[in-house]
């Protein structure tokens, strides 16, 4: 089961790591048509991406299936890629909900939109958010201890005892729970909600200010935009929620139960249930880039240019 495991996020490593690169160049090149704030988000969450297939899929999960006696399994070495890794994981999920506040700022606060809605505010918040989220993450490389002594050297990392016992750990363990991910859940479907109303609203308004609510709304260029805005924002609600319903569910029966977290029987159901809400979230740390991104028409253009500009050099130094 663990090396299936190990082999389906090793695929997803690629992928993704590559996937996310390939954004983080075009949209840097500020090309794509987005106003600056829209690029720094995008860049930003395609970063936070980046760091999760870095520190927890490279060099966590996968040294751990193909080089299980690396150096990176040295205790101290394992408990900062774990706290990199946390860190990782909550500048991705609330980069998301910070820039879905964006929009819900832009499209329903037309006064507040020139101001916050600003390169300088993205990069603010954006500074922000990773700041607290490694603060955040700091109390998590002393909830673990070596798995093993091997010549006196500690190897691999396990959680201590005392996260289950002592009432400090399990209220830390509760107040992260409750952020990452019931706060961005409850956040997101907040400003997607009334995003979505507040479009639907106005686009009755339209209508009647047209006086034709018998044509169809495609007819009307505005309203077919902010239909496409509305499917955009429930794709993103929608993914999120998905690909985070497993992971919440198993936090909360590690919270009312005595089940452990990195348990080694892996022909366990909750050891299962983990590694798959694991790797639902390592698919997570994609989708949400390409949910903006790819439908954007200029993307692709960026992207097909990306693409050809190296086939281009091989065709012509083949004609050479």
């Amino acid at each position: 089961m663990f090396q299936e495991q190990s082999s389906v996020r090793l695929i997803n490593a690629v992928l993704f790591f590559a996937a996310n690169l390939v954004s983080i160049v075009i949209f840097s090149r500020g090309n794509c048509g987005l106003s600056k704030c829209i690029t720094r988000y995008l860049v930003g969450m395609a970063v936070g991406d980046l760091m999760v297939m870095v520190f927890e899929v490279i060099l966590y999960e996968i040294k751990e299936g193909y080089f299980p006696y690396s150096f990176l399994n040295y205790t101290p070495i394992c408990s900062l890629n774990v706290t990199l890794f946390f860190v990782s994981i909550d500048w991705s999920v609330w980069l998301t909900v910070a820039f879905t506040f964006d929009r819900f700022v832009a499209i329903c606060h037309q006064t507040l939109r020139t101001k916050y809605c600003t390169e300088k505010t993205a990069t603010v918040v954006i500074s922000v958010v990773c700041l607290l989220s490694v603060l955040e993450n700091v109390p998590y490389y002393f909830t673990w201890e070596p798995g093993e002594l091997i010549d006196n050297v500690p190897w691999f990392c396990r959680v201590k005892e005392a996260c289950f016992t002592l009432p400090i750990w399990a209220a830390f363990l509760w107040l992260e729970t409750i952020l990452t991910p019931f706060a961005p859940f409850a956040l997101i479907l907040l400003f997607n909600s009334l995003t979505v109303r507040h479009i639907l609203l106005a686009n009755r308004v339209r209508v009647g200010l047209r006086g034709n609510k018998n044509v169809d709304s495609q007819a009307d260029p505005e309203i077919e935009n902010r239909r496409k805005s509305i499917i955009l924002l429930l794709a993103i609600s929608a993914n999120f929620l998905l690909l985070w319903a497993l992971i919440l569910i198993f936090y909360i029966f590690v919270q009312l139960t005595d089940a452990q977290f990195l348990a080694t029987t892996y022909n366990k159901p909750i050891t299962i249930m983990e590694l798959s809400a694991y790797m639902l979230r390592c698919l997570s740390s994609c989708t949400n880039t390409f949910i903006y991104a790819v439908s954007q028409k200029k993307f692709r253009t960026e992207l097909k240019t990306m693409v050809g500009c190296p086939m281009n050099c091989i065709r012509n130094a083949v004609k050479c």
